[in-house]
């Protein structure tokens, strides 16, 4: 499905209040982190933490936010998808892959070949909406947490 009026934004004061109002469903919030703990951890990592507002003309409809660290010593975490949360209600529409599409061109854009994301197993998890969108696991677990990979590039996959 084509949403033309899609884009993200970067979280500002203009806009803080709407991505505070970003809740998932009551059942998925074992799964991930609410937008507020998320802007938290953002500005403690300032550096490296890449939030956006998802808007879909000038609704709220999700929060994104990535690590960009190429510092990293742990190749897992150098360049990751930290966050992703849908609105309830419009979830199933685009705007989840959207989000990480969004980060992917980012990615890119610095030079990154490689990206990774993490969840928590357990029915009703991200999983195949990760897998579905051409992750891959590691076979690596970190706090309990699956680890997924997604090159960037072919050359990069074929290596």
């Amino acid at each position: 499905m084509n949403h033309p009026s899609l884009h993200a934004v970067e979280i500002s004061p203009d806009n803080i209040d709407a991505a505070l109002k970003v809740k998932v469903r009551e059942d998925q919030n074992t799964f991930v982190a609410p937008v507020d703990r998320s802007l938290a951890e953002a500005y403690a990592s300032r550096n490296t933490a890449w939030p956006r507002l998802i808007m879909d003309g000038d609704r709220p409809v999700g929060f994104v936010m990535a690590s960009f660290d190429p510092d990293e010593k742990d190749v897992d975490f150098r360049c990751a998808i930290w966050r992703l949360n849908v609105a309830e209600g419009e979830q199933g529409k685009g705007y989840g892959r959207f989000a990480v599409e969004t980060v992917l061109a980012e990615a890119r854009r610095r030079g990154d070949k490689r990206i990774t994301v993490s969840w928590v197993p357990g029915e009703g998890s991200p999983e195949g909406f990760y897998l579905g969108l051409g992750f891959r696991t590691t076979g690596r677990v970190d706090d309990g947490e699956i680890i997924a990979e997604l090159f960037l590039d072919q050359e990069t996959a074929e290596a």
